[in-house]
């Protein structure tokens, strides 16, 4: 990769001071967040626009916390989510094992039923999502990878079983069936996308990768309506396309696009004080972005892009606002930058940190720390600015971040062969 000096990377800045880890009350240390891409795993590395301006004021940087070890033996975990009404949490791991584990005393219990998937690089079984109305709505959402009969390739698939939390032989999925598979079925391993979360109004939106398309230009899989790939989906709880959705008119468009124009988001969270949409997507090398999802926005990629063309420090594309027509990155990781592999996020809303609360909380994974940002101002013209790292003394690749709803603890999935299910306390 090529040199991109100066660049510090901030969590050697940070214990080069011999500040104290898990607390904020660190010296400030300027520069780009490091992180060097091409990690194996997910392709991308990409710090931060600050426009040249002082951040403004941080009321939630002398947080104490603690680290605990909820469980630990996972391949690979890419979801989580809690149980409503139960306190539990689901787990599920890239080979194909979906887990429950009991917070209070580590406890994991495999859960029956989950479907076969096509676990070859990035792909796998990936994000788990709760019906909002459960117990009442016993159903658990999964997304993966999977192959078809009749079809050359994998895709993103969308399913869902009922999860009754009183099964009498061990938790079990009942009846699976997977309701939606994105088109087309691509050959290759990457780029799947695959974040699931429920809108404000009961709506399933899906991301979904470009599979990694390399034909960049304005016939690329992203730009193609025609296709639900490089897209945000929105399904009915049914796994149906959603009615409203921007595109159901157009006889030349996919009824379940939501948005398009994207290149692999594999971080995505509904901001509670708006119900906004946002996601953190990679980039090509840097361009890293934060986006505010809206309806029928195109979101530039592969025409528009603020990446480094691979092992080179020239730009990729015009940048997001150098072409008409497509929407811009409320927050991005310039070409040279050392960027922010996003994966998995969520928006703080709990008690446990209450100076913390609105934060927009996201994993990063080549450069390995949680990052917390505070968001000020609402939708496309929301100032987003990142704070001092989270965990960044672990060397953990961050897959995935939720908020224990009875107590506000913080829960992240290391992506690892071997890997923990840790929990951040108050000190």
């Amino acid at each position: 990769m090529a040199d991109r000096s100066p660049r510090i990377d901030r969590r050697t800045a940070l214990r080069a001071t011999g500040g104290l880890v898990g607390t904020g009350t660190l010296p400030a240390i300027a520069g780009c967040l490091g992180g060097n891409g091409g990690d194996g795993s997910d392709d991308d590395g990409s710090g931060g626009d600050d426009g040249g301006e002082a951040p403004p004021p941080d009321d939630g940087a002398d947080v104490d916390y603690a680290v605990e070890t909820v469980a630990d033996g996972f391949e690979n975990p890419w979801g989580i989510a809690f149980l409503p009404g139960d306190g539990r949490l689901l787990v599920t791991e890239r080979p194909g094992r979906l887990s429950l584990v009991d917070p209070a005393d580590g406890t994991v219990e495999g859960v029956a039923g989950a479907p076969e998937v096509f676990p070859e690089g990035q792909g796998g079984l990936l994000d788990v999502a709760v019906h909002p109305d459960y117990p009442d709505d016993a159903r658990v959402y999964l997304t993966y990878s999977a192959t078809a009969d009749g079809e050359r390739g994998a895709t993103t698939h969308v399913g869902a079983g009922r999860l009754p939390l009183d099964g009498d032989d061990g938790p079990a999925l009942d009846g699976f069936e997977a309701f939606f598979a994105a088109e087309p079925f691509r050959e290759g391993a990457n780029h799947f996308g695959s974040r699931a979360t429920f809108g404000p109004d009961g709506a399933l939106f899906v991301t979904v990768g470009d599979r990694r398309d390399t034909n960049f230009g304005p016939d690329h899989v992203s730009q193609d309506r025609s296709t639900e790939l490089g897209a945000t989906l929105r399904l009915t709880p049914d796994g149906d396309p959603h009615p409203e959705n921007p595109f159901v008119d157009d006889p030349d468009a996919a009824d379940a696009l939501y948005s398009y124009g994207h290149r692999n988001p594999q971080a995505m969270a509904v901001r509670p004080e708006t119900g906004g949409l946002w996601q953190c997507e990679h980039g090509e090398e840097d361009g890293d972005e934060i986006n505010v999802v809206e309806r029928g926005g195109d979101y530039g990629w592969p025409v528009a892009s603020e990446a480094c063309r691979y092992g080179t420090d020239e730009p990729f594309a015009p940048a997001h606002d150098e072409r008409e027509g497509v929407t811009a990155p409320v927050h991005y990781w310039p070409c040279g930058s050392g960027g922010f592999p996003p994966s998995g996020a969520v928006f703080y809303d709990g008690d446990a940190f209450p100076e913390w609360r609105g934060d927009l909380l996201a994993g990063t994974l080549a450069a390995q720390y949680l990052g917390r940002f505070t968001v000020d101002g609402d939708g496309l013209d929301a100032t987003v600015t990142e704070r001092d790292p989270l965990l960044d003394d672990r060397e953990w690749r961050m897959r995935a971040v939720a908020v224990e709803p009875a107590t506000g603890h913080l829960y992240v999935a290391v992506d690892d062969g071997d890997a923990p299910i840790a929990r951040i306390v108050p000190a």
